[in-house]
């Protein structure tokens, strides 16, 4: 599943692409994501123009105009585990039998969500009540934003008796990660999976944040990371997986100048973790 840093690069993509066109004509072919697409989706979108293409979380955010509405109506999209967005121009490829929502700009374009396993969705909203949205009201502060530090994270986990792994997989406790990148962060900042979050303190925690920012931003400069579906707004895939320190390296040696540990594999919730023994504290 696409985590923050490719949606993050999806939406930078989109935006350039298309913010600032108007929606000619949308094609609903198909309505049974893993949410219903709403019957009235296209009218409300039809005519709109395209003011902006964000994220929140794992969600991508397109801003629409509305006469009717001073802060406009939103389209919510989560590429699922293969959802995917493709802007091209004519001559069109025939459609394929996952193309399941076309939008057509006033610049003769034609956008495409295409999802084979259907786990993905797109929905309505507004954008004056987003945090409202209920795919949007329980998530919680975005870690790229200043604003979330470790005082806030500690305060998040200072209670629980889960594991660090799983807090920073808690989309309440901080929104966007996934699997990928909390092995990374957790790796950087030299903290172990299997910690408890009652066991944090201050200063692990602001160090924690800060690997979490790095890595991010990281990711994001290197286009995302490509295992196996993700792809870029323009068709090219992510070059962060290259730069694993940790994430499907097992039996590698530690990275980690004069450790002399060796990257482990366990399963933690039905999903893989990654780190060093030995480093990982």
């Amino acid at each position: 599943m696409p985590e923050l840093p490719e949606v993050e690069t999806i939406v930078r993509g989109l935006h350039v692409e298309i913010a600032g066109r108007i929606l000619r004509d949308v094609w609903v072919r198909r309505r049974d994501l893993r949410l219903p697409i709403p019957r009235e989706f296209p009218e409300r979108v039809i005519g709109r123009r395209i003011l902006a293409v964000q994220r929140r979380a794992k969600y991508l955010l397109f801003r629409l105009d509305d006469p009717l509405r001073a802060d406009g109506t939103l389209i919510l999209a989560h590429l699922g585990m293969t959802g995917r967005f493709a802007v091209q121009t004519p001559p069109f490829p025939e459609l394929g039998a996952h193309d399941h929502v076309v939008f057509l700009t006033d610049d003769g374009r034609r956008t495409t969500f295409s999802d084979p396993r259907r786990f993905g969705l797109l929905s309505l909203g507004y954008s004056d009540r987003l945090a409202e949205h209920p795919l949007l009201k329980d998530l919680g502060p975005e870690p790229l934003d200043a604003s979330w530090t470790g005082e806030q994270l500690l305060g998040k986990v200072a209670a629980r008796r889960s594991p660090l792994k799983a807090l920073l997989l808690n989309q309440s406790v901080v929104a966007g990660l996934g699997n990928i990148y909390v092995s990374e962060a957790l790796f950087r900042a030299r903290l172990s999976p299997l910690r408890l979050g009652c066991s944090l303190k201050l200063v692990e925690a602001r160090r924690l944040v800060r690997a979490v920012r790095d890595v991010l931003q990281d990711a994001i400069a290197a286009g995302g990371s490509t295992l196996r579906d993700y792809v870029q707004a323009d068709g090219s895939i992510g070059g962060f997986q290259t730069h694993f320190s940790v994430y499907e390296q097992q039996d590698q040696s530690c990275s980690h100048r004069g450790c002399p540990g060796v990257i482990r594999r366990i399963v933690q919730a039905g999903r893989s973790t990654y780190f060093c023994p030995a480093c990982q504290r």
